[in-house]
């Protein structure tokens, strides 16, 4: 028969002591007591997060950011928004349709929501050529707020009503420009100037031989509405939530006489009376966009 030398019967009472009812070393009572402590200790940083969330949200505005000081300057953004690769490109086959079927699907899906009949089932004719302001009676909210229509129709011949190509089957590629919501901004300024949109071949910092000649590449351009104008009467915007159908401003560049099977980088900015666009590197998108633009034939 094996000796014990009590090294088993030592391992075995640190677990379960069954003299002094200790489980781990602590009885009953002691293990109820820290755990109600750790219970009572997790419910209070509980209420205290609760708190501090509660009083934060009740200083903030479900319609307007409280604080956006770095959207001075809004961004812009092109439709259609990608090409085969994921750039801010067009590029394609004018006598191959495959290649800019997704150019126009991508069209006519960012454009059905503008249809004249939709606008006027849900927005308002406004008054052109001045804002659309909308305030707040005291401590009663005047939402939802109105939105002003903007009709596919406006568009012209880039709306896709009277060329469902889009252009691209001849050569003369529409795109699409808007410029991105910013709470409560008004771009034409005091002065109520209505911001227009201007392109031009990208030029860099040094210019080479072959950039001379990108402007006669690029050829002429038409702009719907004509010259390029956001209207004042879009703005300003009043936020997601208090702008429910808020309809935002477009403008269409139709490209007449590209040079075709030739790379032209195409860079389109906002003049505005309310902000101005500097020229430094680090705001290099802030109230402009840039997109190569790419027509090739076989001829």
């Amino acid at each position: 028969m094996a000796k014990d030398d009590g090294k088993g019967g030592s391992w075995k009472e640190s677990i379960w002591n069954s003299r002094t009812k200790e489980f781990l070393g602590r009885t009953a009572s002691s293990w109820g007591l820290i755990i109600l402590f750790y219970v009572a200790f997790y419910i209070f940083l509980a209420g205290v997060f609760i708190l501090t969330m509660y009083v934060m949200l009740q200083l903030l505005d479900d319609n307007k950011p409280k604080y956006q000081d770095r959207l001075g300057i809004p961004g812009m953004m092109i439709r259609p928004k990608h090409g085969p690769n994921g750039f801010l490109e067009i590029d394609y086959m004018m006598e191959d349709t495959e290649t800019w079927d997704m150019y126009v699907q991508a069209l006519d899906q960012f454009l059905s929501p503008y249809n004249d009949t939709e606008q006027a089932k849900k927005n308002y004719e406004c008054t052109p050529d001045k804002y659309f302001f909308q305030s707040d009676s005291g401590s009663v909210r005047n939402y939802p707020k109105r939105s002003c229509q903007f009709n596919r129709s406006i568009l012209g011949e880039c709306s896709g009503l009277t060329d469902r190509s889009y252009g691209f089957g001849d050569g003369q590629p529409c795109v699409i420009i808007k410029l991105n919501r910013v709470v409560g901004m008004l771009p034409g300024g005091k002065d109520g100037e209505a911001p227009f949109v201007t392109c031009a071949p990208r030029r860099y910092k040094v210019v080479t031989e072959e950039e001379e000649g990108e402007e006669d590449k690029m050829g002429q351009v038409m702009f719907f509405p004509p010259n390029g104008t956001y209207n004042l009467m879009y703005y300003p915007y009043y936020g997601k939530k208090a702008q429910v159908n808020y309809s935002q401003p477009l403008v269409a560049i139709k490209f007449l006489n590209v040079t075709t099977n030739t790379d032209i980088n195409v860079e389109c900015k906002i003049t505005a009376g309310g902000f101005q666009i500097k020229g430094d590197e680090k705001d290099k998108f802030a109230g402009k966009v840039i997109f190569r633009l790419r027509v090739n034939t076989r001829n």
